[in-house]
């Protein structure tokens, strides 16, 4: 199954990174964020992603395509332009990398997507946040209900949208009111490509009309994660991120 990672946005409230580099590029200790992400699903033996690529999108190109070269120690002769390897430190996986513009939002993303996508089904996700979620048991939840759509619910402590639920089962979308103890979206989904169909147009963000449309149908549904979710969206989470990881607390370090 492969996984769909949305790595397209500029990332303002990050801008002292993001001026010269797209935000799931932005380094937590010397890895980028993408990298801690991509770790996180090929723990649990998922190591086939796509990436939907938009601001900068050549930043990440680059680093990929030389990824092998950057991840290996090598001796360079300059008469021929030869490379010896010693030694590599390159993962095991495969990434299709697609330009799906700056301007369009996450539904165009994820439909540009669609014919790279092998299979029924395809986890998804954004290219900024990490977490402790167990990859596995939010696949077997998603296949022990049948429905078209699975995402990880979770209960931060700032304001988000939050979700209306009868048990598991997600009926709406709502904003959070103040000290409301509600669960929001969290993403890392598990999708059927069926999905897609719900998406109509290039000016239709996948968060807002086919999640809610899927929702009435009564085809949503939430795998509730009460332990550690972060987003960087600012050089303070940024930071925050950086001192998990240099004090040996990353709680999305499961590999």
């Amino acid at each position: 199954m492969k996984t769909v990672i949305l790595a397209w946005w500029l990332g303002t409230r990050l801008a002292e990174e993001t001026v010269i580099k797209p935000k799931p590029m932005v380094e937590i200790w010397w890895k980028p964020i993408i990298w801690h992400i991509m770790k996180m699903y090929s723990y649990y033996g998922f190591n086939e992603f796509i990436v939907c690529l938009g601001y900068k999108w050549y930043y990440i190109k680059e680093r990929f395509a030389n990824y092998f070269l950057h991840n290996s120690d090598v001796t360079v002769s300059t008469k021929d332009n030869s490379i010896e390897v010693h030694n590599s430190h390159c993962e095991d996986r495969k990434i299709t990398l697609v330009d799906t513009w700056d301007a369009t939002m996450t539904g165009w993303r994820i439909k540009r997507v669609k014919d790279y996508i092998d299979g029924d089904e395809f986890m998804l996700t954004y290219g900024d946040w990490v977490s402790d979620v167990d990859i596995n048991k939010l696949l077997e939840f998603h296949k022990s209900h049948g429905k078209l759509a699975t995402l990880t619910a979770i209960q931060p402590e700032w304001k988000f949208g939050r979700l209306g639920l009868d048990w598991d089962q997600i009926n709406e979308f709502a904003e959070k009111k103040d000290n409301e103890d509600s669960w929001i979206n969290g993403w890392f989904m598990v999708l059927n490509k069926k999905v897609i169909d719900y998406i109509a147009g290039d000016t239709m963000p996948f968060e807002k009309a086919p999640l809610e449309n899927i929702a009435k149908d009564w085809q949503l549904m939430a795998y509730k994660h009460t332990w550690f979710w972060f987003a960087m969206d600012t050089l303070q989470n940024k930071n925050t991120l950086e001192s998990l990881w240099s004090t040996w607390k990353a709680p999305w370090k499961t590999w």
